[in-house]
C-alpha cells in the first residue's frame, strides 16, 4: 500500500534539490548531472527510510531516473545540453546493475537454499545438529543458534528464520505460560540469524554489496572473508547465548524438539546433497581452482535447473525482491563513482584532519543508527560509495593503505542495527509469533549490537 503523504515528502525532497542553484547546496561546484544524482540520491534516501513504497520498488524508480536523467540514452530534453560536455553515463553502464557479479552471486544463493527447503535438506540437518544439545534449555538455545547461524550463512536469513521459528513452535506450546525461557528462546532465532549473516559474502546483502567495491588488489575471497567472519560469528553468538541466558533465564529443567523428518535418498535429492557440498567447497577453495565466488555460483544454478530439481515455479520463491534493491544500490554507486559526486561528498568534510580512529567511529555510529530504522540493505547501498570515496581520500594523503578495512566497518556495522522489529526481516518474523515484545527486542538487541560494532571497530583500526 502507497503512503501518500510520506510519498510527498520524498518527491518534495527531490524536487527542491533539483531546482535550487548549486551554490545553495552544501557541495562545492557541482554540475548539472550531479545536482540530478544528487536529487536523485535525497529521493532514494527518504523513499528508503520512510519506505512509503516497497523498498524494491524505490531501486526500479532510481534505475528509470538515472537513465532519462543522466544517460546517453536519456530523455532528449533533458540530456541534449549534456552530450558535448561528455557528462552523460553510458546507458548500459547504468543497466550492468543488474547484471552484475553480486546478482549472480546472490542467485547462487537462492538456488541452494530453494533447493534445500524442497527436498528437507535443511530440516533433516537440523534434527541432526540438535540431537547432541540434549534436552537442557540453555543447551537447546545454544544448539538453535549455532544451526541458525550456520544455515544463515549460506541461506536468506529470512528463510532461515522461518524453518527454525516453525521448528521450535511445537516446543513453545508446551512452554508454561509466563516462563521467561520461552522468550528467550525466539528471541535467539533472530539473534542468530542475523549474526549467522556474517559469516559469509552471501550470507547478508550488505556483505555481497561491500564486496561489489573490493576489487584488484583490495579483492576478498570467499574463504579469505570467511577467515574473519566466522571467527567474528562464533564470539558474537557465545555473547548472544550468555546474556539471553540471563536476560531471559529459563524455568523449566527439560526441552524436547522432536523433528520427525529422514534424509530423502530419491536421484534428485541425492544431487542437491552433491551439489551444496560441491558448491560450499569450491567457494572455499578459490585458491586450488582458479574460480572466483561469482563464477562458482553459477554451478547450482546449472546443475537444478537442468536437472529439474528447481522448475520454473520454483524460480518464483527466489527473493527477487532483495535482488532488485540490490541492483538499485549497485546502480547507485555506479553512478555516484562515475559522476564523481562520491568524491564531491567525501571532499565535503576534510577527513585528513581528523583523527583516523574518529573516521571509522563516525561512518561506523551512522551506518548503525541508519540500520536501525530501515533496510541494512539499503544503509549499505547508500553508505558504501560514500565510504569508498572517504577511503580514497584517506589513502591519498598517506593515511589508510586500502578500502578493505573501512568498507568492512560499514558492512558489518549495517548488519549490527537488529535492534528493533523493523531493523531486519529476522526481528519481524520473530515479533510476529505474538511470544515478545519491543522491549524485549530492545534488550537484548543493544546489548548484542553495541557489543559487535566495540568489537567490529577494535577489529578494523588494529588491522589498519
Amino acid at each position: 500500500m502507497i503512503e501518500w503523504r510520506k510519498l510527498a515528502i520524498c518527491i518534495a525532497l527531490f524536487v527542491l534539490v533539483l531546482i535550487l542553484p548549486a551554490d545553495w547546496l552544501p557541495l562545492a561546484d557541482l554540475n548539472p548531472i550531479q545536482q540530478r544524482l544528487l536529487a536523485i540520491f535525497v529521493l532514494a534516501a527518504g523513499l528508503w527510510i520512510l519506505e512509503p513504497i516497497p523498498v524494491f520498488a524505490t531501486s526500479v524508480v532510481i534505475i528509470t531516473l538515472e537513465l532519462m536523467m543522466l544517460s546517453s540514452a536519456g530523455l532528449g530534453w533533458l540530456v541534449a545540453d549534456f552530450r558535448s560536455a561528455d557528462l552523460l553515463l553510458p546507458y548500459t553502464s547504468i543497466l550492468n546493475a543488474l547484471s552484475s557479479p553480486i546478482i549472480i552471486l546472490f542467485l547462487g544463493g537462492f538456488a541452494l537454499a530453494v533447493a534445500a527447503s524442497k527436498y528437507e535438506l535443511d530440516i533433516n540437518l537440523a534434527r541432526v545438529l540438535l540431537k547432541p544439545f540434549g534436552h537442557k534449555p540453555q543447551n537447546v538455545m545454544l544448539g538453535l543458534m549455532m544451526i541458525t547461524a550456520v544455515f544463515s550463512m549460506f541461506m536468506s536469513n529470512t528463510a532461515t528464520t522461518v524453518m527454525m521459528l516453525a521448528i521450535l513452535a511445537p516446543v513453545l506450546a508446551a512452554v508454561p505460560e509466563g516462563d521467561p525461557g520461552a522468550k528467550g528462546l525466539v528471541l535467539s532465532i533472530p539473534v542468530a540469524a542475523n549474526l549467522g549473516g556474517i559469516g559469509t559474502p552471501i550470507g547478508t546483502p550488505p556483505n555481497a554489496i561491500a564486496l561489489q567495491y573490493l576489487e584488484g588488489a583490495n579483492a576478498v575471497s570467499f574463504g579469505s572473508w570467511m577467515a574473519f567472519g566466522v571467527p567474528f560469528v562464533i564470539v558474537m553468538l557465545a555473547v548472544g547465548w550468555f546474556l539471553l541466558t540471563r536476560f531471559f533465564p529459563p524455568k523449566m529443567t527439560e526441552l524436547n524438539i522432536n523433528i520427525k523428518r529422514k534424509f530423502r535418498t530419491s536421484p534428485r535429492a541425492i544431487i542437491v546433497y552433491v551439489t551444496f557440498a560441491t558448491t560450499i567447497l569450491l567457494w572455499l577453495s578459490t585458491k586450488l581452482h582458479g574460480m572466483n565466488s561469482y563464477v562458482v555460483a553459477i554451478l547450482p544454478l546449472a546443475v537444478f535447473t537442468a536437472t529439474g530439481i528447481i522448475s520454473k515455479e520454483d524460480l518464483k520463491l527466489f527473493n527477487w525482491d532483495v535482488i532488485w534493491l540490490v541492483a538499485g544500490g549497485i546502480a547507485i554507486g555506479i553512478a555516484l563513482s562515475k559522476t564523481g559526486l562520491a568524491e564531491a561528498i567525501a571532499h565535503a568534510v576534510d577527513f585528513t584532519v581528523l583523527p583516523l580512529a574518529s573516521v571509522f567511529i563516525g561512518l561506523a555510529v551512522l551506518c548503525y543508527l541508519m540500520a536501525n530504522l530501515m533496510s541494512n540493505t539499503a544503509t549499505a547501498n547508500l553508505l558504501m560509495p560514500v565510504a569508498v570515496a572517504v577511503a580514497t581520500t584517506l589513502i591519498d594523503a598517506g593515511q589508510l593503505t586500502g578500502t578493505t578495512s573501512l568498507l568492512l566497518v560499514v558492512a558489518l556495522s549495517a548488519s549490527m542495527g537488529m535492534v528493533l522489529p523493523v531493523s531486519t526481516p529476522p526481528n519481524a518474523l520473530a515479533y510476529s509469533s505474538g511470544k515478545i515484545n519491543n522491549k524485549d527486542m530492545a534488550k537484548i538487541g543493544i546489548a548484542v549490537s553495541l557489543i559487535g560494532l566495540t568489537v567490529i571497530l577494535s577489529a578494523c583500526l588494529l588491522a589498519v
